[in-house]
């Protein structure tokens, strides 16, 4: 019987590597978001700062791991078999839900997933428990069950979300308001105070939040100092000002960059040593479970009260956890593409959005404005024009490289983001509210943004929507985890441990699945990144940019045209609607390149106007294309998703020659542009001429048989309107490569001429 227990506590290991994987990359978002987002410190410089971080706090965790063991259910109510049943359901639950909000890209909270898990589970075999007992009915639920805590929980989750978006609003608008946008430029002295509350914070976090409850040894005299709060942060206070005047004045530093190290520094260290439990803490629990278990003589219906109590630290575990957690942080592309979403939308600068309006940010947006155009009206004209100067962006000097990105963000709000976020999780902690540091740090991010203008009229409903999806995604995290770990732990509890078996390769089959999907995404974003931005200033610098481009989405167009009429021919409604998708994905990169013209024109010359026109005829001919190929993918689903009558075979045998003409055209263009001899595209203008004629001559025959024979009128309008638009299709790229023959021979004759 042991040695079935022993391979649970193999398996709970394996699932705990994994766990620590996708959790990390999940809760990378909360330290980095800030310092990544402000480009205050180099890539490398931050990843190296959140390692340390990491590596003190996984080893002051220790005394954190007893909230698995009796945080959420009271564990003498359960024998040593049901203890383990629910660990292992938690487990498994959990690494899914994870690398479920990974793959998408959000964050959510690795607290709140397994305290509902911990609840789920445990409440399923507790009422299994009670469905036994005949002298217990569902209201003995609570003698199970920690609710105290359940409810503690939940109603902090929902006051941490409001509480950290509104004072993250107001601390960066008083913060902006004393140093605004130009902040380098204000005197000294105010750097040093906003240096002093920043500092003073980050300080009693580390301290508080960071450190407290770890088995620090001699050390621990140091959180003696640290029992009155208010004399804590008065004294930190003046000792943190009186460093910040040093290093701003003596120094001559950048004190916010201080700011941000340290802030970095301090999450990562408070995200290991406080939420490392959240990926560990119940295969600890397992594993102490079992020692307890068999030190009592391995018996059946074994009650665990010893893990109530206090037991000892896993040194090692924790060191070998760490270890992992820092690796994740470095090679996992997950954990920067859930940074990549808080990044985006903190963003001050607008662009691309990811997320699209919805009812909600429509009707938010829409009565903001209207309320704030009501406080303008009834604010005192002066205080509306003092403020209105406080929060004007800084003209930007010069151009930006072709291959730098912006900062989403400056240093002050940085800074704040930080500071608020420190504040709010020690406070917090001081006073034992439980929280989720994912929530306050992302709330806080997006309270700063706003606070900060960066959701203007142009970018306000998208970034609303996107800071709702995330906060649907918390509680649908809450309202699954619940849901699927008691399910698990209900199999489990029938099935045993075939059913553990069962389970853990379904967990298999979906991370791998996952991790696959994930490689294949990035695969076609590597694609999508060739079509690139152009920034040149002149005509032939135009022309040698963007050809890259125009290749790419010749060579797509030449894919997505063949895919879609085979699909078609062969009625393979699966290849159809694939092929719908990357017509659709096309149309949203090329709509990209437009949304970028407003910059691109900003960033010109005076002589450089005649640039502009060029590029934005090329994008409106790369449109053109893109809807060309969407209307051809979208008829040729639709006809077959409707179940209407095949082509016939003479339509099957035009459209194969028409196919097989425009790949030579599509692929004779792709390898011009990619080369850049231009001066080969006049071969290109004589071949359309030639298919245009041919494709009029599959018009007269399509014509000719619909008179003369029993034609179905679906299969007729299709195959017009696949002909039609094959036409407007080869006309656009013609012009493209007439567009660029022209203008680049012109560009070079007059260059010449110079």
């Amino acid at each position: 019987m042991g040695d079935i227990y022993i391979y649970m506590l193999i398996i709970l290991a394996g699932l705990a590597i994994t766990d620590l994987v996708v959790g990390v990359s999940n809760d990378a978002v909360n330290f980095l978001n800030s310092a990544i987002g402000s480009k205050a410190i180099s890539f490398k410089t931050i990843m190296i700062i959140a390692s340390l971080g990491i590596a003190l706090g996984a080893l002051s965790s220790s005394g954190m791991m007893e909230v698995a063991r009796k945080g959420i259910f009271n564990p003498g109510e359960f024998y040593f078999d049901e203890i383990m049943i629910i660990f292992m359901a938690v487990m498994i639950t959990d690494i899914l839900l994870l690398d479920f909000f990974n793959s998408l890209g959000l964050p959510t909270s690795t607290t709140v997933s397994i305290v509902f898990e911990l609840l789920g589970a445990a409440v399923c075999v507790s009422l299994l428990k009670i469905g036994e007992n005949d002298n217990e009915t569902f209201l003995d639920l609570g003698k199970y069950i920690a609710t105290d805590t359940a409810i503690e929980i939940v109603v902090g989750i929902l006051m941490s979300v409001a509480v950290a978006f509104t004072i993250g609003a107001l601390v960066q608008f008083l913060s902006r308001l004393m140093l605004t946008f130009d902040y380098n430029k204000r005197p000294a002295f105010l750097a040093g105070i906003f240096g002093g509350l920043s500092l003073t914070s980050l300080y009693y976090f580390i301290l508080v939040k960071g450190l407290k409850g770890a088995d620090l040894g001699g050390l621990n005299f140091i959180f003696e100092y640290t029992t009155n709060v208010y004399e804590t942060l008065g004294y930190g206070f003046i000792f943190w000002s009186i460093v910040s005047l040093v290093y701003v004045y003596v120094l001559k530093w950048d004190i916010y960059k201080l700011i941000i190290i340290l802030g970095t520094f301090g999450l990562a260290m408070a995200f290991a040593g406080n939420d490392l439990v959240n990926f560990i803490g119940v295969p600890i629990g397992a594993y102490d479970a079992y020692k307890i278990w068999i030190e009592n003589g391995a018996v059946a219906n074994f009650p665990m009260d010893a893990l109530a109590g206090k037991l000892p630290s896993q040194k090692w575990l924790l060191m070998l956890a760490g270890v992992v957690m820092i690796l994740t942080l470095w090679f996992s592309s997950k954990a920067q593409a859930v940074v990549k979403t808080s990044v985006d939308l903190a963003r001050q600068d607008s662009g691309t959005e990811r997320f699209k309006s919805n009812f909600v940010s429509r009707f938010l947006v829409r009565y903001s404005v209207m309320a704030a155009d009501g406080i303008e009206y009834i604010m005192p004209k002066k205080a509306s024009i003092y403020i209105s100067k406080r929060f004007e962006k800084v003209p930007s000097l010069g151009l930006v490289s072709k291959n730098e990105d912006k900062p989403a963000f400056d240093y002050v709000r940085a800074s704040v983001n930080l500071m608020v976020a420190s504040v709010l999780i020690s406070v917090a902690t001081s006073y034992k509210l439980p929280l989720s540091t994912t929530y306050v740090t992302f709330m806080v991010a997006m309270g700063t943004s706003l606070a900060d203008r960066a959701w203007g009229r142009e970018s306000a409903v998208y970034r609303i929507a996107g800071v709702l999806n995330v906060i649907g995604g918390w509680f649908f995290t809450a309202f699954s985890a619940f849901t699927a770990a008691a399910l698990f732990a209900y199999i489990i509890y029938w099935g045993g441990f075939y059913a553990i078996i069962g389970l853990v390769v379904l967990a298999v089959v979906l991370i791998t699945r996952s991790f696959i999907m994930h490689k294949r995404s990035q695969s076609e974003q590597r694609v999508t990144d060739e079509l690139q931005k152009a920034e040149s200033k002149t005509i032939q610098g135009i022309i040698e940019e963007s050809s890259d481009t125009v290749a790419t989405v010749f060579k797509r167009a030449k894919d997505m045209y063949s895919n879609t009429l085979e699909g078609l021919m062969n009625q393979d409604l699966g290849a159809l609607k694939s092929g719908r998708k990357v017509s659709k994905k096309l149309g949203g990169e090329i709509d990209g390149l437009r949304n970028n013209i407003y910059f691109f024109i900003k960033n010109l010359d005076e002589k450089s106007i005649g640039a502009s026109k060029f590029y934005i005829d090329v994008l409106g001919h790369l449109q053109d294309i893109s809807q060309s190929l969407e209307y051809i993918s979208r008829s040729s689903t639709d006809h077959i998703n409707n179940n209407h009558k095949s082509l016939k075979f003479n339509q099957i045998k035009d459209l194969k020659e028409i196919i097989n003409r425009i790949h030579s055209i599509f692929e004779e263009s792709q390898h011009i542009f990619r080369s850049k001899e231009f001066s080969k595209l006049e071969s290109i203008i004589l071949k359309k001429r030639e298919l245009l004629e041919l494709v009029d001559q599959k018009i007269e025959k399509q014509v000719k048989r619909t008179k003369d024979s029993d034609e179905s009128p679906k299969n007729t309008t299709l195959y017009f309107g696949l002909l039609l638009e094959t036409r407007d299709l080869m006309n656009v790229t013609t012009q493209v490569a007439e567009q660029y023959f022209t203008e680049y021979d012109s560009s070079r004759f007059g260059k010449k001429q110079n």
